[in-house]
């Protein structure tokens, strides 16, 4: 009995979403030979879920919806796996991102097609109109075809709690908004302009004076020191470096997609770089203690083709890997001195497998932590 009880303490649920219109919880249990994934509770919102947000103290999962027809969506996450839609209501097309801000009473969501950045206030219900509906605008169309429009693809807060920042892909920007705390609404305050091609994707800030950007078009990571002045915050571009092996060139058709820190490194999947042919792969940086200077020290494989995303545990022990087009979760070891992924110890194919450069397969993977 006694390894039985010990596996039902250890065991730790993972969320994920497919572009099919689902959600579902998955537990990843330690066994005497390793891990087993098994399949948990599972809800259907419909539309095509494409990235989740979790508040871990209130258990609710925040879903944006990437149809043309879209919706966000929450759902209660039970302790033990289980899934119930809480609150829905209508949202334009095409979102790509949410998150939380104003001490959880809002969530500000960015629609890539429709070049919309929408704030709602909480909780949802049915009748749930927007706060606000900001249609993003750029003076010229860069140099990318991608780029014929503002495409924002992440919406991040600052560790103050007091900014909100949206990397525009479109229109190689870095959108810097500051937040009205009695209200929820957002006021633009200063963009970081990006050269032409850059394609900032995602964001995410290390400490409280370093933020790193992926961007998606050039296949780099950049580097900035954070300041704040004036009643905004500014950022210093101080470093750029690429994500392949040795500094060479990315394969064509090659595309970064998320990142995230812990402790002094950072992770970055590259997406159909074919790398570990036919799989993809993740990125590991270490980061210098005072300054965040970027040094890349591994390349491993990413477990299947096209992962959109992925996160690092808090112990910082286990990766959770979400490969869009295979549609598979995949779970890998990560040493916590040296911060290298390592060997995969579970993998679970999820609905249906996608297809490269479609809005289908896997979309996102949470820890429930």
């Amino acid at each position: 009995m006694l390894p039985a009880l010990l596996d039902a303490v250890c065991a730790i649920n993972i969320f994920v979403s497919h572009y099919q219109g689902t959600v579902q919880s998955l537990t990843l249990t330690p066994t005497s030979g390793g891990y087993t994934l098994t399949t948990n509770g599972t809800v259907t919102i419909g539309g095509q879920p494409s990235w989740l947000t979790f508040d871990s103290a209130n258990r609710v999962l925040y879903v944006s919806d990437e149809g043309n027809n879209g919706s966000l969506t929450s759902v209660t996450a039970a302790t033990d796996g289980g899934l119930k839609q809480l609150g829905h209501c209508s949202a334009p097309g095409g979102a790509v991102a949410n998150v939380l801000y104003g001490n959880k009473g809002y969530v500000a969501s960015v629609h890539y097609g429709s070049s919309l950045l929408t704030t709602y206030k909480l909780p949802l219900f049915s009748s749930t109109q927007t706060l606000q509906n900001t249609k993003l605008t750029q003076s010229a169309k860069g140099p990318n075809p991608r780029q014929d429009a503002p495409h924002p693809h992440q919406t991040v807060v600052d560790p103050t709690g007091n900014f909100l920042l949206v990397p525009d892909l479109g229109a190689d920007l870095i959108r810097i908004n500051s937040i009205d705390s009695s209200s929820g609404k957002l006021n633009s305050c200063g963009n970081f302009v990006e050269a032409g091609g850059t394609g900032p994707r995602h964001a995410v800030f290390w400490g409280d004076k370093t933020l790193f950007v992926a961007n998606e078009l050039a296949n780099t990571v950049h580097r900035f020191s954070v300041a704040y002045s004036g009643g905004c915050l500014a950022l210093t571009k101080e470093q750029s470096l690429n994500t392949m092996t040795g500094g060479k060139s990315a394969p064509s058709g090659t595309k970064v997609g998320e990142v995230h820190v812990h402790d002094n490194f950072l992770i970055v999947s590259n997406r159909r770089d074919r790398s570990f042919s036919p799989n993809d792969s993740l990125a590991t940086f270490s980061l210098d203690a005072s300054t965040g200077a970027m040094t890349l020290t591994g390349v491993t494989s990413s477990g299947g083709t096209y992962p959109r995303t992925f996160q690092i545990n808090k112990a910082g022990d286990l990766v959770v890997i979400g490969d869009q087009t295979t549609a598979n979760v995949v779970v890998v070891n990560r040493d916590i001195t040296t911060g290298l992924l390592g060997s995969q110890v579970a993998s679970m194919r999820i609905g249906t497998v996608g297809q490269a450069e479609s809005d289908n397969g896997l979309s996102a993977v949470l820890w429930d932590e």
